[in-house]
């Protein structure tokens, strides 16, 4: 029986979710979906059911936010990066280091920030995903049926009949425009991409030196100087390694891709609105977190846990309150956000960071 490894990106920082998601409390460590309960505690919870052994893929910096979140994780499951470099490094180092660990394996790659709602139903999509990957020289995604025209998410173009549960990959659009979107819809055939991967490690390691061969150099070269004990000098070459993202270094060019169809309630949330549309809203569209008194409000969002907040005359803002920041921002312009990271970063505020 073929051994299945879960492993889980937990990294980044969730800028257009500030002033919530910082560095010391980075977006997959947030209770989103469920209060007290943060979305990587419910990614490794969802990882368990599906795979003998769950990795942690995490950066240098976030080891000890990851410790706190999921203590039962020792380190010879915690795969680290020495700093963020794209997924496609990411993804190789996990892939390599595992193969040295548990040859032969299938690994499934399950983000750490995502809100899924139908436990089962995204469990049995994986499965699926993991067979495939398990009887067939693919790589697999699981792709999402779309349940609205949203021009923020990448597509997945896999039209046909299914074999075995899953459909070739014919192409990959990213954030196609409006009218695309709609014509996805009507014509069918089109996928959300998740970004939820399974491949066996030797079958992703050949489209690795196939499509991304600078990568794998020199990704092997960072092991190679782990094993001898040169962690700076891995960190080094790791830190000289071109950042790319694994849909564009190797998803959109391989010809050995299968697709998972599947349907579960689904959401990767980039902003403050996104997050806003998936908490309940009152007869005035309001959604609250927390107490506030709200008079002539409409369609607004309040994100505050920590002292009362009045609004009077708003109509489709966004209030977020902190410890030491607020936020204020039309709900339109929630995108913006990474914004005034960015100014705060040229500010050198780094205390709000």
């Amino acid at each position: 029986m073929i051994r299945t490894v879960a492993v889980i990106p937990a990294g980044g920082a969730g800028t257009r979710l500030w002033p919530r998601s910082r560095r010391a409390t980075p977006k997959h460590v947030l209770p989103l979906a469920e209060r007290h309960r943060p979305l990587l505690r419910a990614t490794y919870d969802r990882a368990k059911r599906v795979a003998d052994e769950v990795f942690i893929l995490t950066e240098t910096g976030q080891r000890e936010i990851v410790a706190a979140v999921l203590p039962e994780v020792d380190a010879d499951h915690v795969i680290l990066e020495p700093s963020a470099r794209g997924t496609t490094n990411a993804y190789g180092l996990a892939t390599l280091t595992l193969r040295e660990r548990a040859p032969g394996a299938v690994m499934v790659a399950l983000p750490a920030d995502h809100v899924v709602r139908g436990r089962d139903q995204a469990a049995a999509a994986i499965r699926t995903a993991i067979r495939a990957a398990a009887s067939t020289d693919s790589l697999v995604t699981v792709g999402l049926k779309p349940t609205f025209p949203s021009t923020g998410l990448g597509y997945i173009h896999a039209p046909g009949r299914k074999s075995r549960g899953t459909l070739r990959v014919k192409r990959f659009i990213e954030k196609p425009s409006a009218a695309n979107v709609k014509r996805f819809m009507r014509e069918g055939g089109y996928y959300w991409n998740l970004a939820w991967f399974s491949w066996r490690l030797d079958v992703f390691i050949d489209e690795l030196k196939k499509h991304a061969p600078r990568h794998l150099a020199g990704l092997q070269k960072v092991l190679d100087a782990r094993k001898s004990g040169g962690e700076p000098n891995a960190t080094e070459l790791y830190e000289r390694l071109p950042v790319e993202v694994i849909d564009r270094s190797v998803m959109e060019k391989t010809d050995r891709l299968l697709l998972v169809p599947a349907s579960f309630d689904w959401a990767d949330i980039g902003n403050w609105a996104e997050l806003g549309d998936r908490v309940h809203a009152d007869a005035r569209g309001n959604s609250v977190e927390g107490e506030a008194v709200l008079v002539d409000t409409t369609r607004s969002l309040i994100f505050g846990d920590r002292r009362l907040v009045a609004a009077i005359g708003l109509e489709d803002m966004i209030i977020v309150d902190s410890d030491d920041a607020l936020l204020v921002v039309p709900r339109s312009r929630a995108q913006d956000v990474r914004k005034v990271v960015e100014a705060l970063k040229r500010a050198r505020k780094t205390r709000y960071l």
